[in-house]
């Protein structure tokens, strides 16, 4: 499959595709025409008196230094080396696909006044794999993703690192190899390559599309884990929730019930003397469904950011070139934060659910859910490890975009931060699908303790989870059981399985 190009189409799911997938990515021909004309205002300008930021002006605090014409290609060249000053470790290679796939999609909006050759460079080094060494930290998020996005760019000039073929290589000797041309920049282009919030919108993008398919895993998780605790599942009666019509909550009822259709389990305890289970089991919809919302919410707002115009100046087809803010990255920063809180929110209930399943007491399992108790510790020490992980994330989930400080002399005086907010969300994505995954399999340990036959969903579930991770007899390291059910949770296997017997989950 070919994904085209041309700034206005592009979806979470297209960079999903392209970044992890390594679909071909090719430039819109209508757009390269909006391209080209685009070019021949930017070489008009360039050729007049007039100053104009980016085209013959310093950038930032030195906007007010006029540029000999002469000097053009120096003046691009320069800006992304000097801006090249990021540091730690470098950006995963998704990121750095999703990243260069989104900064050529804006491009290709026609507003940017590049040549269409700078975006058949990013497009070169996405589909022959060749990846800029980026490092994660030193964007604040105004200007755009300034410093990452200038160790991507160097890459297309013949400079900085890149890995090709498995080798970290300098950019020159990759390009090389790759047999791809480096482009020498001219008046604009320089400035349109860093301009934009292209690393946080990324990372934004990848998060959301992992959000989607860990939302659903973690209600297989609760339905398990509602099953083995003997839950009741009156609390996903439509009746219910179409008096609180929350779209997200109506739909994750909808699919605690399929999971738990048919189960023995559930129709053994119905008349029992049990009032009410505890919330974590009956607010299921209220809060699974809010991330939902939430999630749909940052969907969206990532979906109109990856495909709007954030360079500056901006250049329309009447001929002006505008400066303004495109690049501020406020919007993608509050969505991203919010969902971290979202995200976060799966997390405190999946393991405050794991939790309820160690208590004898509580659950009417063996403690720790191991028959010898004592002689062995079972999942105790799991269930510290969710702990662990969902109070970390109440520290990465404060919001980053509440923060700002100044730079370029006080010029660029309020900025968002927006891209820790993607980096933060990266982290407790990933601690949440952990969390999640000690959930599954701590609820598959405490089925073994039933004798009846769960939900046609949850018994789904928990075949596929026995497949390759044995029920625990006596005392074994988690660790390895850990990793796998994360990796059911990342390659979205388990849900495709569940779907397969109960249909699509919402």
């Amino acid at each position: 499959m070919v994904i085209k190009i041309d700034g206005e189409e592009l979806t979470t799911e297209d960079v999903e595709k392209v970044s992890r997938g390594f679909e071909e990515v090719v430039l819109a021909e209508e757009s390269r025409k909006k391209v080209g004309s685009s070019r021949d205002i930017v070489e008009g300008k360039s050729d007049s008196d007039e100053n104009i930021y980016g085209i013959n002006t310093g950038f930032g605090d030195l906007a007010d230094v006029k540029i000999d014409k002469e000097k053009t290609k120096e003046l691009q060249e320069n800006l992304i080396r000097s801006h090249a000053s990021g540091v730690g470790e470098p950006l995963k290679k998704e990121v750095v696909r999703a990243t260069m796939l989104l900064r050529a999609n804006t491009l290709a909006k026609g507003y940017s006044g590049v040549r269409p050759v700078i975006i058949e460079r990013l497009l070169q080094l996405l589909n022959k794999r060749v990846h800029p060494v980026i490092p994660a930290k030193g964007s604040v998020g105004a200007s755009g993703d300034l410093a990452p996005l200038a160790h991507m760019s160097l890459v297309s000039m013949g400079e900085g690192e890149a890995v090709y073929q498995g080798k970290k290589l300098s950019g020159e000797e990759a390009m090389k190899r790759a047999d791809i041309e480096p482009v020498s920049l001219r008046a604009k282009e320089g400035l349109a390559l860093l301009n934009g919030t292209q690393v946080m919108t990324a990372i934004g993008a990848l998060a959301v599309q992992d959000g989607k398919s860990l939302l659903k895993a973690a209600q297989i998780a609760s339905a398990m884990s509602l099953e083995a605790l003997m839950g009741t599942d009156a609390v996903f009666d439509e009746r219910l929730h179409k008096v609180r019509p929350h779209p997200g909550q109506k739909r994750c009822a909808a699919n605690l019930r399929k999971l738990t259709e048919g189960s023995e389990i559930i129709e053994s305890h119905r008349e029992c003397d049990r009032v009410q289970d505890p919330y974590t089991l009956r607010c299921m919809p209220q809060v699974y469904g809010a991330a939902k919302d939430a999630l749909e919410y940052v969907e969206n707002v990532l979906n109109i950011e990856m495909n709007s115009a954030t360079d500056n100046p901006l250049v329309f087809s009447d001929g002006d070139a505008i400066s303004g803010g495109n690049f501020h990255g406020q919007p993608v920063a509050l969505a991203l934060d919010f969902l971290s809180m979202a995200i976060s929110e799966i997390g405190d209930i999946s393991e405050r659910t794991t939790d309820k399943l160690m208590y004898e007491e509580e659950s009417g399992l063996p403690r720790f859910l191991t028959k010898e108790s004592g002689l062995n510790s079972g999942f105790m020490i799991a269930q510290y490890t969710a702990a662990s992980l969902v109070s970390e994330n109440k520290v990465l989930s404060h919001p980053a975009s509440v923060d700002s400080i100044p730079t370029s002399a006080g010029q660029e005086d309020h900025v968002s931060m927006g891209t820790i907010s993607a980096r933060h969300l990266r982290e407790i994505v990933e601690n949440v699908q952990y969390a999640v995954a000690i959930e599954l399999i701590s609820a598959a340990q405490a089925l073994e303790f039933h004798e009846l036959t769960p939900g046609r969903g949850v018994k789904a579930a928990y075949e596929f989870i026995r497949r390759s991770i044995e029920p625990l007899e006596r005392d074994r390291s988690l660790h390895e059981d850990i990793k796998r059910a994360k990796k059911m949770i990342e390659k979205g296997s388990l849900v495709k399985r569940v779907e397969s017997e109960v249909g699509g989950l919402d």
